[in-house]
């Protein structure tokens, strides 16, 4: 591989001009494509064979469904809402809504007896004649301006329902991450240019990548928080991955000053670990496939998809620039030769490892505590920004109607011909009795008498556990219905099964990760026990991670300082989610640390000499891509959308972890601590395992010993 890529970037750079042409081909045909074969987004959650998704099918099938977008239009007054001006102004509302563009119907309050019992809230449903994917601008905007005269004579009106969830992109969040990374790289590298560089091809790899999204909404349903997730990511990465291979190419250059050749060692070398880095990443997010979960595996690819993307840039554009940008991507005047900072740490380190070790796993135990409380589900308008009309609907309902009214349960009761109307109402009777119920209303039955639907309203909000507990006791007393059987589906019970079966999957997607990187590293490293103690960083840093997303999100810590607005479970995809993306970051600091450790101690050095060289020459592009990676991921926490704050804080906070308190102080006490029997291989392992070249040093076999000299200078 380090070969090919070795070609590759000497190609990249001397054919510059052509390869700057065929990447701006790229993005223009895919932004043709965009613009013809985007679709909508869907935010809708569910898991094909579970209960609540069944019971909806049934539904579907028995009641003829019609799975048309609704809205629900939320008045309030400070007096009575029947009072005859007060009344006049939610009729006048209703009227609007009426002759609004794609409605086809409106529910009047006064008619369906939808006025709370204080007569200061009510609501109308408006149902449309397409699915909430169709409804066009025209209408959306018409609902949202039908309240205006309402509100003129008193009374408040606020929307909530799929068809008010417009997407708006805020844009504040990449600005922010992108200004503090250029500040990182002119810091870092002195040079204007040279910091220019990696966030001019990290904007390519991610305007390609967000054009493929767009496309690919045509053809799978992927939900709003895609391009969010997929930028966040393509915007770390591409400005990490080229600000290695840029500061490799910096250094090669000044050590014999053909440009052509710095090119191909630096794609060689620093290119072989992005590619090992880029790899860990996309396998992870694909690996989401594991979930069984339509919407998060869409998810997955189109993440992973942008990750590969900026591995390209970074391979084939970023040494196209470099040819394009000459001697001017050295900085103008040498610093004065001083102790690198990573070796004046990793002796302190060293000095220090066992009081170091101790100390840094206390503080990780401190911080990951919190997380033993972690609870887990989706977001609804609950979640929404305090401003903004969804949450403050909802919350008018809640007050109103009481706060399970936001979070209504359907019973579905199949039975005999004929015998739905009598089992239903014994279901009914049963459900009465359960803890946290607050009304539970007359069966509604299908026209062959064969199913009915019960609508069952919580005495608790929709994410809470007394909520959760109801869903669980409703389906445990199903059998206690003779000759029918029972499904809870609603909105509600589908998250709870989505955020259940998240919970399921996450051991298994945890081991798969592990796993991998446990085998991949011994590849990198032939050596048993740096994985070993490689993957076990991993953890600390997941558990870490979870651990602060617990005490902000769902304890409410620190979180007004944050922009908060509101605590409850985490969002259930976090945790898996949380698990790839780290994965893939953690092995990139790791390869770019550790592998010049091995390298100067198979060639002669003692352990804590390779130890200290490693560091210094690591420890300042890793402090450099870590900071990037934390101020683009920290850049998210003032979007609006709760998934992408959270994980944008969950993010910021695991890379700091990791790349500070793990790889760069644990790692080093660690290797210390073990010595030679760190690199220990088994002989006859190590002669069945593939050679996985990634610094490229196969390209120079004179200076590199055997792998069986390599196995053997490790034993002790």
């Amino acid at each position: 591989m380090a070969s090919l890529l070795y070609r590759l970037g000497r190609f990249s750079y001397r054919r510059r001009r052509l390869t700057l042409a065929a990447w701006v081909t790229v993005l223009a045909l895919f932004g043709i494509g965009a613009l013809t074969l985007a679709g909508p987004t869907d935010d809708t959650f569910s898991i094909p064979g579970a209960e609540s998704t069944q019971a909806l099918e049934v539904m579907a099938e028995k009641f003829g469904g019609s799975g048309n977008a609704t809205a629900t239009v939320v008045f309030t007054a400070d007096t009575d809402l029947t009072g005859t001006a007060t009344k006049a102004a939610v009729e006048r509302v209703i009227a609007t809504l009426e002759a609004s563009p794609q409605v086809a119907a409106v529910a009047d309050p006064f008619e369906a007896q939808t006025v709370a019992a204080d007569l200061r809230t009510a609501y109308a449903t408006v149902t449309y004649d397409v699915a909430a994917a169709d409804v066009t601008d025209e209408a959306r905007d018409a609902l949202m301006a039908a309240g205006d005269g309402a509100r003129d004579a008193g009374v408040g009106v606020e929307y909530s329902g799929a068809v008010t969830a417009a997407a708006e992109q805020n844009h504040t969040s990449e600005a922010v991450g992108i200004a503090f990374a250029a500040l990182v790289l002119l810091l870092t590298f002195g040079s204007l240019v040279a910091a220019g560089l990696p966030l001019l091809t990290a904007l390519v790899g991610v305007g390609a990548g967000m054009f493929a999204i767009q496309i690919a909404t045509g053809f799978l349903d992927l939900s709003g928080s895609t391009s969010a997730l997929a930028t966040m990511l393509g915007l770390a990465v591409g400005i990490d991955y080229a600000l290695f291979v840029v500061s490799r190419y910096r250094h090669e250059l000044q050590r014999d000053g053909d440009g052509e050749e710095a090119a191909g060692r630096a794609n060689r070398t620093a290119g072989s670990a992005v590619v090992f880095a880029g790899l860990t990443v996309v396998i992870a997010l694909a690996a989401l496939a594991v979930t069984g979960i339509p919407f998060l595996t869409a998810m997955g690819v189109a993440a992973a998809g942008t990750v590969a993307i900026a591995v390209l840039v970074t391979l084939t554009l970023v040494p196209a620039i470099l040819g394009f940008a000459g001697d001017r991507i050295l900085p103008r005047t040498l610093k004065r030769r001083t102790v690198p900072f990573g070796e004046r740490w990793a002796r302190i380190v060293l000095r220090h490892r066992w009081l170091v070790l101790v100390g840094s796993l206390a503080l990780l135990t401190v911080i990951a505590l919190p997380a033993t409380d972690l609870r887990l589900s989706l977001p609804d308008d609950g979640t929404a920004a305090v401003d903004s009309t969804q949450r403050k609907a909802y919350d008018q309902l809640a007050e109103g109607f009481g706060p399970g009214f936001n979070g209504p349960l359907i019973v579905v009761v199949s039975a005999g011909a004929g015998a739905a109307q009598d089992s239903a109402a014994q279901a009914q009777r049963v459900i009465a009795k359960l803890d946290d119920v607050a009304l539970v209303t007359p069966p509604t039955v299908n026209a062959a008498g064969d199913t009915a639907m019960l609508t069952v309203i919580p005495a608790s909000a929709p994410t809470s556990e007394a909520t959760e507990d109801l869903v669980q006791d409703i389906r445990d007393h199903a059998a206690t219905v003779s000759g029918a059987s029972i499904a809870v589906t609603g909105a509600t019970a589908v998250n709870i099964d989505v955020s259940q079966t998240l919970t399921d999957a996450l051991v298994p997607y945890l081991m798969i990760v592990v796993g991998l990187a446990f085998v991949l590293l011994m590849l990198v490293f032939r050596s048993l026990l740096v994985p070993l103690k490689a993957t076990a960083g991993f953890l600390l840093s997941v558990a870490a991670a979870l651990g602060a997303m617990v005490f902000v999100f769902q304890q409410g810590h620190l979180a007004g300082l944050l922009g908060v607005d509101s605590t409850g479970p985490l969002i259930s995809i976090m945790p898996i989610f949380l698990i790839g993306i780290l994965f893939g970051l953690a092995m990139d600091y790791e390869v770019f640390l550790v592998t010049r450790t091995r390298e100067e101690f198979v060639h002669g050095a003692e352990p804590d000499a390779a130890i200290v060289t490693g560091m210094s020459h690591g420890a300042r592009v890793v402090t450099a891509a870590a900071l990037i990676m934390i101020s683009v991921f920290a850049g998210f926490i003032m979007a609006d959308d709760p998934i992408i704050k959270m994980l944008g804080f969950g993010l910021a906070f695991g890379v700091a972890v990791d790349a500070f308190l793990v790889r760069m102080t644990i790692v080093p006490a660690v290797l210390s601590m073990l010595g030679r029997s760190a690199w220990w291989l088994p002989r006859r392992l190590n002669r069945l395992l593939p050679n996985v070249d990634v610094e490229g040093s196969a390209e120079d076999p004179e200076t590199v010993p055997k792998a069986d000299e390599i196995s053997s200078s490790a034993r002790y």
